[in-house]
């Protein structure tokens, strides 16, 4: 199987990294979830080539993930904003963030984010949406999917 098929795989994973699962469209992401919106912003922040940061954009609008919006008529500009698909990715990136903060050999910086309303700042965590228990590797069991079950 090619990566350009990964959307056929009836995972939810694979139908999540069809969409945002490369490394400019996360940082794309990244940047927007920190206020940029234009073009230029995020080629300068991405460094990727202006070519990519097209492909990637246009791929988030597909997908609505972000939305292009016209901002300047003569010449066209537009800036890039996400939607509500697109701002549910917070909760995903922060915690992906906060893996690479605890486990990744390097520490580029000290995490930044801030709680807006009690003003602390904060490490993200999963909780159970029934008991509000947090969420780690060993509370947590999978159903196999049937074809696994069936070759047992």
């Amino acid at each position: 199987m090619k990566w350009s098929q990964i959307d056929a795989i009836p995972c939810p994973l694979a139908q999540a990294m069809s969409v945002i699962g490369d490394s400019w469209t996360l940082l794309i992401l990244r940047d927007a979830m920190r206020g940029a919106t234009k073009f230029d912003e995020f080629q300068q922040s991405t460094h990727a080539s202006r070519a990519v940061i097209s492909e990637r954009l246009a791929h988030l609008v597909q997908h609505d993930v972000m939305e292009r919006v016209q901002y300047e008529a003569h010449p066209p500009r537009y800036e890039y904003r996400l939607t509500a698909r697109g701002r549910a990715l917070q909760p995903v990136m922060m915690t992906m963030a906060h893996w690479a903060e605890t486990h990744m050999p390097k520490r580029v910086r000290p995490p930044n984010r801030r709680h807006t309303t009690c003003g602390h700042k904060f490490h993200p965590v999963i909780a159970c949406s029934e008991c509000g228990e947090t969420i780690t590797p060993e509370t947590v069991t999978y159903d196999r999917p049937p074809a696994l079950a069936a070759s047992r």
